[in-house]
């Protein structure tokens, strides 16, 4: 570099320096300017009014201001008609079943899981009456002493009775209806109209509409059916065999349940059917302090994104199934009941069982 070229980039240099420093003096700030002090960055804190909610799962979450839990129906009238006055949107949530999140809102929500009595049992009919928020396990648990039960159930039964109505709920039987069919009569809490009282008789159309989203359900009416006793048998098959035989199970036993694992050819099929005679069933005493299923979950959470470890959790899961097989016997509400062994994500296939056009369907 010559003479003129090191002349030129120090003056340069001295530009940007006496550049800064002129800025530095023209603009004088306090010595206890907030630019002279260190300080530690801090996230503002969350309003204390702020709820976070999220699904069962734990996949999805929203922040809302707006969270009622009411106690009474009072109350519940209460939110839902502030609601209209101040014209914002609150959408019922139960326990957050759906993997989808979709019962969750930013707007607001309500919850009624503590609204959660058996109001009412007629045993003649073989009926209910409880509050919307009740869960499943309580609801077959307060009326077992009945000797009722309800005619189905989903895998888990931790969702609250408004909830797995609402959302038209299925079982694991072709020839059963889904849980939304078992309702004989509703209480809703609407925002125009306040508390309505509607049945499957005397307000055919109008019930059917309501099965899926008018109003904020308070209470429910429900046709039950006897406590049985189910035999159920486990079996393992393969995607070939379950391709060739579902009409046949589907036919042939009351409720299915077929399970695949996946990285395997593995089926586990789970049949229930009622039991004709009562007979006694010895009960062992479990050893462990873990189940099979919650065995399983620790072990996948030891490395879950590890597909290798992943495989050899699940072959381990398909021989603990074929050593299983076999059958056992149980009341409907503990045997329908499938024990995931903690949060899962769930892949389900629905099958038609019946023909379109060799079935006629009758308005109500």
């Amino acid at each position: 570099m010559d003479a003129s070229e090191l002349r030129k980039y120090l003056g340069y240099t001295a530009l940007v320096l006496f550049s800064a420093a002129a800025t530095y003096y023209s603009f004088p700030f306090p010595e206890n300017a907030r630019h002279k002090k260190a300080q530690i960055f801090r996230y503002a804190p969350l309003p204390e009014e702020l709820h976070t909610v999220s699904n069962w799962s734990g996949t999805h979450g929203v922040q809302t201001r707006v969270f009622h839990q009411p106690e009474t129906h009072e109350e519940l009238e209460k939110a839902v008609k502030d609601a209209r006055e101040k014209k914002t949107r609150i959408r019922p949530v139960g326990s957050g079943l759906s993997p989808n999140g979709i019962g969750l809102s930013r707007a607001g929500m309500v919850n009624l899981a503590l609204m959660d009595k058996v109001l009412e049992v007629d045993k003649e009919k073989k009926r209910v009456r409880v509050q919307a928020g009740i869960r499943v396990q309580e609801l077959v648990d307060g009326i077992k002493e009945h000797g009722l039960t309800l005619q189905n159930f989903a895998s888990i039964r931790k969702q609250q009775i408004g909830g797995i109505l609402q959302v038209g709920a299925h079982g694991t039987g072709a020839k059963l209806p889904p849980m939304d069919e078992q309702v004989i009569s509703m209480k809703l809490v609407t925002p125009a109209k306040g508390t309505i009282e509607i049945s499957k008789e005397k307000d055919p159309e109008l019930f059917c509409l309501a099965r899926c989203g008018l109003g904020v359900v308070a209470e429910v009416t429900i046709q039950c059916v006897e406590r049985q006793e189910l035999v159920e048998h486990t079996s393992v098959s393969n995607m070939e065999e379950i391709k060739k035989n579902h009409k046949k199970l589907l036919s042939e036993n009351k409720h299915v349940k077929c399970l695949y694992i996946p990285y395997s050819d593995t089926v586990v099929v789970v049949t229930c059917n009622p039991k004709c005679s009562v007979v006694p069933v010895k009960n062992d005493v479990d050893i462990n302090e873990l189940s099979f299923t919650e065995l399983r979950d620790k072990l996948l959470a030891l490395d879950p994104l590890d597909k290798d470890h992943v495989v050899k959790v699940n072959q381990a899961e398909a021989e603990f199934w074929r050593k299983s097989e076999g059958y056992r016997v149980g009341w409907s509400d503990e045997i329908l009941g499938f024990d995931c062994g903690g949060q899962t994500v769930g892949f389900r296939n629905l099958f038609s069982s019946w023909n379109p056009f060799q079935t006629k369907l009758e308005r109500p």
